[in-house]
């Protein structure tokens, strides 16, 4: 009796990792969320985090032409893409771009944060 209220106890208490982030979600990519959306296949997650790099790259192109329309619907397409492959950072700065309207500290933010996405996927492509 005293090792089923052991083990009970153990199943029910709450995990060693709730007192802090989870080390997948301070990456560029959270790949745990990746994981999920992609079912594991892993030639499916490369296939994906290129396709968002791409995607990425021509959303910053029309951002950094200024014209406010053009500017609030790529960075509202950059924050849905960048959420659905676990680029929780990129979708956050996209956000505040969209919100700001393209003020310059949030797009220098968002810059760095794609920069920040693309060369993990570089090195998650190479290994």
């Amino acid at each position: 009796m005293a090792a089923q209220m052991a083990a009970l106890n153990i199943v029910f208490e709450a995990p060693d990792n709730a007192k802090g982030p989870c080390p997948s979600k301070v990456r560029p990519i959270d790949l745990v969320h990746l994981a999920k959306q992609t079912m594991g296949d892993k030639s499916l997650e490369i296939e994906v985090l290129q396709m968002f790099a791409r995607q990425a790259r021509a959303c910053l192109q029309d951002i950094a032409s200024g014209e406010t329309i053009r500017v609030g619907a790529a960075a509202h397409r950059l924050k849905g893409a960048a959420s659905s492959v676990g680029a929780f950072r990129v979708s956050q700065t996209a956000e505040a771009v969209e919100e700001t309207g393209g003020d310059a500290g949030a797009t220098a933010a968002l810059g760095a944060a794609v920069i920040d996405a693309e060369n993990f996927i570089l090195k998650l492509c190479r290994g």
